[in-house]
């Protein structure tokens, strides 16, 4: 069995998608449109590359977020990994930076997904470890951040690019 050891993250991140818009239909005040950004659907994070033969050692993250639809506006996503704690029973970080890195996913017309691949340093003789992916999502309007939110991963969600094998999709993703 093999335990996780130093993180690399890839550097390119996958396309990103595009699909119908999903905000609040008839939402006339803007802090209603925002407010249902956090309700939608689209609104969501799953595990779309869990260790696959042709892919070995590799964690997949996809997020997807509905747009405001506001022409100007822009999305970010920025994507964490991390481990379930034994002795604690708490979700870490791993290998994360102080501050989210957010990459830009698109303008905020439609909804986007996004994602990000782990490459993982397995270490022989270890036990198995419990991984979820978190995504971070921001709504931004030049510099300010109109909305934010964040989401673990979860299964049942269909990834637009990625996945492997096609359609994949989980809450957690347990590594020997």
């Amino acid at each position: 069995m093999r335990v996780l050891g130093a993180l690399a993250v890839l550097a390119a991140c996958l396309a990103p998608g595009a699909g119908a818009a999903t905000v609040a239909p008839g939402s006339s005040s803007p802090s209603a449109q925002l407010e249902a950004l956090l309700r939608s659907r689209e609104l969501w994070a799953t595990i779309d590359l869990c260790n696959p033969a042709d892919q070995p050692d590799y964690v997949g993250i996809r997020g997807s977020m509905p747009a405001d639809k506001h022409a100007g506006d822009k999305m970010y996503m920025a994507f964490r990994l991390q481990y379930m704690d034994t002795t604690t029973k708490k979700w870490v970080d791993l290998a994360s930076p102080k501050a989210p890195v957010y990459t830009y996913v698109g303008p905020s017309t439609s909804v986007r997904q996004g994602g990000r691949s782990f490459q993982l340093v397995p270490r022989t003789g270890k036990p198995a470890v419990m991984l979820r992916g978190v995504v971070s999502y921001e709504w931004r309007r030049g510099s300010k951040v109109l909305q934010s939110a964040s989401r673990p991963t979860s299964a049942g969600h269909k990834s637009l690019a990625g996945a492997d094998p096609a359609g994949y999709t989980a809450s957690t993703c347990t590594m020997p």
